[in-house]
């Protein structure tokens, strides 16, 4: 247990993602947990939804900012002016949850006015909202830290600076970049805006990567000095290299939300080049679908049919704790070829805590992953040939994937367990509070 930064109450701020297990959820879920074991008074709040990980929950049984009233309040601005008991039971989890496992995924084209809102915080339709949590804080919690997980949640930074002035606010920057890219003009500049002028409210930032800390203190116009590096973790239970290789045939795997912007159709297009040269070659692939993005998988099952490999693929589905681990270690080999530049990769970690080497497009946090673990090879983002041509030069060197496996396995408990994500937070934080207070 840790000397530095016993004692202090950290206050996480999560926003649920409805009925889907996302990489964000478990990292803030293990991450808090964690800081519990390191000797915090952490208290992980969810707001949207009740969260969904696939570990132990230490979440907080309330839900802030209920996903059905601030979109309510957003429609119909009056509903905010509701007896607090009226809009507190929409606040329940179980309907939260309900509602979230119920509906398909919002597209982020059609959120423009509420994400805007939700920046202008004090000032948004969802200020009632902001009130009740700021309140409560003050009030019942009383932090000496304040952490916000994504910059999406800036809106929020003010009234938790102004209320609780003995605390440190701090926004941890997960990717948040994608979601705005998605947004329609003049959504997307207003709120580009938003989230520089509220970037100011912040004492410090948390970033899971040197290149997103980089990219985002550019984005956002961060100084440098704001940026605190606490790479992405994970909890190593259950996960360990088997001494014995996966069956055969050779298989390469994807565990990922299914989307185009994970990247999965290049995955499909260089797997067919794979089994031109190994015909028994196996995909396999897992992860969430949300209805936003059942026309893509369609597309791809078409497309599969197409490329004739019916036979060579198999659809896995979303899978629990325990799921992911045996689908992981059934694998020789293993790719999320995202479109855009990934600040995180939870599932390329996991798959190297079992030792199965990965092929990663050379973008955003991934060469950062490797150059650490030596667990893969880097090609050409969006370079299918180049990604297939990797993936058989895996299948046909046994001893290449063994030596990948054995260092990657190594390189993530030196460099990416949870512990080490939770001690560089915990350094963060006490940056933080030997910061000057944020200029009004």
């Amino acid at each position: 247990m840790t000397e530095s930064g016993q004692g202090l109450k950290v206050a996480y701020i999560a926003a649920g993602a409805g009925g889907m297990i996302c990489g964000s959820c478990i990292r803030d879920n293990a991450l808090v947990s964690e800081l519990q074991r390191e000797g915090l008074d952490a208290l992980l709040i969810p707001i949207y939804t009740p969260l969904r990980t696939d570990e132990e929950n230490v979440s907080s049984d309330r839900v802030f900012y209920g996903a059905i009233n601030i979109y309510l309040q957003q429609k119909a601005p009056w509903l905010a002016k509701l007896p607090g008991v009226l809009r507190h039971l929409l606040d329940a989890p179980k309907l939260l949850s309900w509602v979230a496992g119920s509906a398909d995924s919002t597209n982020a084209k059609e959120l423009g006015a509420l994400t805007l809102s939700m920046l202008q915080g004090e000032s948004g339709r969802q200020k009632k909202e902001l009130e009740e949590l700021v309140l409560w804080l003050r009030d019942s919690y009383k932090p000496d830290i304040v952490v916000l997980t994504n910059s999406m949640l800036l809106g929020m930074a003010r009234s938790l600076r102004d209320k609780l002035p003995g605390a440190r606010i701090l926004c941890a920057l997960q990717g948040e970049d994608i979601f705005l890219d998605d947004l329609d003009e003049p959504w997307r500049t207003r709120v580009h805006d938003q989230l520089k002028a509220r970037a100011k409210d912040c004492h410090l930032f948390l970033t899971t990567c040197d290149y997103y800390g980089e990219y985002m203190s550019d984005f956002l116009d961060i100084p440098a000095e704001k940026i605190h590096v606490a790479r992405l973790g994970i909890n190593l239970q259950g996960f360990a290299r088997s001494s014995d290789p996966p069956a055969e045939p050779f298989t390469v795997g994807y565990l990922a939300r299914i989307c185009p912007e994970k990247g999965l159709h290049h995955l499909i297009e260089a797997f067919a080049e794979v089994v031109r040269e190994i015909p028994t070659a196996q995909l396999r692939i897992a992860g969430y679908l949300g209805g936003r993005d059942t026309a893509y998988a369609e597309r791809l099952r078409r497309r599969i049919k197409e490329l004739d490999l019916e036979t060579s693929v198999d659809w896995v589905g979303e899978v629990d704790r325990q799921g992911k681990i045996d689908f992981l270690s059934s694998l020789h080999a293993f790719s999320v070829p995202t479109e855009y530049r990934e600040p995180k990769g939870l599932s390329i970690l996991e798959a190297l805590a079992v030792g199965v080497p990965v092929v990663l497009p050379e973008h955003g946090a991934f060469p950062e992953i490797l150059e650490r673990s030596g667990g893969g090879l880097l090609f050409p983002p969006g370079d299918d040939r180049a990604l297939a041509e990797q993936l058989v030069q895996l299948s046909r060197d046994a001893d290449l994937r063994e030596q990948l496996g054995s260092a990657g396995c190594a390189g993530v408990a030196r460099h990416f367990d949870v512990s080490a994500m939770a001690r560089a937070t915990i350094e963060g934080f006490e940056k933080a509070r030997g910061l000057g207070a944020v200029a009004t």
